[in-house]
């Protein structure tokens, strides 16, 4: 065991001899198996010990540990903290709440000793008790394939890893190991406590899976390796369907192109929602379920928001999906909008404009009325525009909507809409209606950007002057 146990720890963990690892040590078969390994490998440790103060042995059982690692001249740090108290203030489970403060102890002892990695002593049995929560839940293939020698756990540190060197190897031998090298357990009650999932299915449903397969324990963690080597494959697909997809990241919003999100199926869907939410909200559980609810938004849905986990908000506005936290300030970039709180401003042509968000309103005279034709024929843009200038009211001005107004929009014959509803039926994002330039002179609308002009100011073959109007985008802001 050693002798493999040395290239775990090297070529598997990714460890180095020159600087500490923080381990993780309860006092159990495992853990103790996990600091004596690695001392053996001679690699350099700091054991540590989180006290849960949730039994009457808690605190013998820490002392006990503090002796261990001092008899082993090792170095040890114990600490500890209310459990209980902090299950009920956060309103979690005590499993929860235990592993959140634990981990919590341990990087920050990482981070105090400049360790490379927090050591965690997770087996065989551990692993295949976390598979069978992941399906009892509704996992995919990310938790189907359980945990990993070397991970990030972005929750508690997003540089240093935590590994778990023991996790093929079972818990009986770990048990075996620790006789052999002079090591006295603890035994933790607590592990038949059928009050916790976790032991439910160690000491329930495992046993019973086993009348049907003998060896249940051993398909299971043969089929992680096989989901592991294909979840591989599967990340190496999505990190490039991820750069296709996503337009922009923040650390409130995770920015999706509609288009290019709705061509991949559901499957590479879910995985990259699953992504976001992890970026979003590291450590949250994601489950199936919420990963096809999103699913079905993006895809059949004709509502505009789905809530998931977490507080977390799935909704679609222009040509994007956006999944954001909780009063997520989203910004304007994608749309023009009038300066804050402006009265109308005055239009000359030729002119510019600044606009908020770095969009610029322009206008100038063609001369060329067949040139100008053939634009306004072919244009795929509706940020630009070319008038009839002779038939344009003066003056002209951006402003925007007040209510009453209303809009003659090219296409209905000189028929008449309120523009409220005009922008209601082109869908254009709640938030970004009432800040929305309009080309006008006073109560008549002349142009709505990024839509239609009004049916009266079209080109005709009568036109002999054209006025042309335009509202660039902002510059794209350089990636990294």
């Amino acid at each position: 065991m050693l002798d493999n146990m040395e290239s775990i720890l090297r070529d598997q963990c990714g460890l180095v001899r020159d600087r500490p690892v923080i381990v993780g040590v309860s006092g159990g078969p495992d853990s103790l198996c996990l600091m004596e390994a690695i001392r053996q490998a001679g690699y350099s440790l700091v054991v540590a010990h989180f006290n849960h103060r949730l039994r009457a042995e808690s605190d013998s059982e820490a002392t006990m540990v503090e002796q261990t690692a001092a008899r082993l001249m090792t170095a040890s740090i114990v600490d500890g903290g209310d459990v209980r108290g902090y299950a009920a203030e956060h309103g979690m489970s005590l499993e929860e709440a235990a592993r959140h403060m634990r981990y919590t102890f341990l990087f920050e002892q990482a981070r105090r000793l400049n360790a490379q990695a927090v050591a965690v002593g997770h087996t065989a049995d551990d692993q295949v008790e976390t598979v069978l929560m992941h399906f009892l839940r509704g996992a995919g293939l990310t938790g189907l394939k359980g945990m990993s020698m070397r991970t990030i756990l972005p929750a508690f540190d997003t540089h240093i890893p935590i590994v778990r060197p023991l996790l093929d190897i079972w818990r009986e031998e770990t048990v075996i190991y620790c006789a052999a090298n002079s090591l006295r357990p603890n035994y933790d009650p607590s592990n038949d406590s059928l009050n916790f999932t976790r032991n439910r299915v160690r000491n329930l449903l495992i046993p019973t899976l086993e009348t049907y397969n003998p060896r249940f324990r051993e398909a299971v963690w043969r089929s992680t390796q096989s989901l592991k080597a294909d979840h591989a494959l599967l990340r190496e697909t999505l990190d490039t369907a991820w750069k296709e997809c996503v337009t922009e990241i923040s650390p409130a919003v995770i920015t999706f192109d509609a288009d290019l999100l709705k061509a991949h199926s559901a499957g590479f869907q879910r995985n990259l929602m699953r992504r976001a939410v992890e970026a979003l909200r590291p450590g949250q559980e994601v489950t199936f379920a919420m990963l096809e609810r999103a699913a079905r938004f993006i895809n059949h849905s004709s509502a505009t928001r789905t809530d998931l986990a977490a507080g977390l908000s799935l909704f679609r506005e222009g040509g994007g999906f956006y999944l954001s936290t909780p009063g997520a300030d989203l910004t304007f970039d994608k749309w023009p909008q009038m300066p804050d709180e402006s009265d109308a401003i005055p239009v000359s042509i030729p002119g510019s404009l600044e606009l908020s968000g770095g969009w610029r309103f322009s206008s100038e005279m063609w001369r060329l009325t067949a040139l100008a034709y053939e634009q306004a024929e072919h244009n795929a843009d509706n940020f630009q525009v070319w008038l009839d200038a002779e038939q344009l009211p003066r003056p002209l001005e951006l402003r925007m909507r007040s209510a009453g107004d209303r809009y003659k929009p090219l296409g209905m014959d000189g028929h008449s809409q309120k523009v409220s509803d005009f922008l209601v039926n082109e869908k254009m994002p709640r938030r970004v209606r009432d800040r929305w330039p309009l080309l006008c002179s006073g109560e008549t609308v002349v142009w709505i950007p990024g839509y239609r002009p009004a049916h009266l100011y079209r080109l005709t073959p009568a036109t002999r002057d054209v006025a042309y109007f335009s509202l660039t985008r902002p510059p794209d802001k350089p990636s990294g």
